[in-house]
């Protein structure tokens, strides 16, 4: 995956700078950081919606993960793993602290509830799929942060053993090692519960 390409824009100075000097610019002008937050909300976003579950959560983890970016943009340094390496170590810190500072409950919007009734033609079905979903996530909670953030960066942003390895600062035989067991412990722990 690596650097996104910057997307030409003429009314966008920015646009075309390469993420060093992008970067270099944030710290002294927002509108350069906007650029870098047009790049990597989306990213960033469907991390933490995948660590949270839920949308307006993920919205306001987001927000704020872009905001102390902003707030420490002139601290940041440049150590060979891609500048969304950092992005993701903040958004994890802050999804870490969700958790720690809040006990959530189940909560499902009613716009949400209602839209997977429709879709469902056999409502059965759907409780028992929303259940077997529920117990995945509740396995992959009791995962360490670590080995959650190993499974959502391969799976959902689609970032391969060498990019995991650069976000989290190990090595790429580490993380193949890491995710390997990883899969073999939800594995075990599916099959106790009936899943697999």
């Amino acid at each position: 995956m690596g650097t996104p390409s910057p997307r030409p824009n003429r009314n966008n100075p920015y646009a075309a700078l390469d993420e060093t000097e992008l970067i270099e610019r944030a710290a002294r002008d927002p509108q350069a950081f906007g650029e870098l937050y047009e790049r990597y909300v989306d990213r960033i976003y469907n991390y933490i919606y995948h660590r949270v579950g839920n949308a307006q959560d993920a919205e306001d983890l987001t927000a704020r993960t872009f905001q102390r970016a902003l707030q420490h943009i002139g601290r940041y340094e440049d150590h060979g793993a891609p500048f969304s390496a950092w992005l993701y170590r903040i958004a994890h810190n802050l999804v870490a602290n969700w958790y720690r500072d809040t006990s959530r409950r189940k909560e499902v919007a009613l716009d949400e509830l209602y839209t997977s009734h429709r879709r469902s033609e056999d409502p059965y079905r759907e409780v028992i799929r929303r259940e077997e979903i529920e117990t995945v996530r509740e396995v992959v909670r009791q995962l360490s942060p670590e080995r959650q953030m190993v499974l959502i960066l391969k799976h959902s942003e689609h970032l391969s053993n060498a990019e995991i390895a650069q976000v989290l600062g190990r090595t790429e035989g580490a993380i193949k090692s890491l995710y390997h067991r990883t899969l073999q412990t939800l594995r075990e722990e599916l099959e106790k519960r009936g899943i697999l």
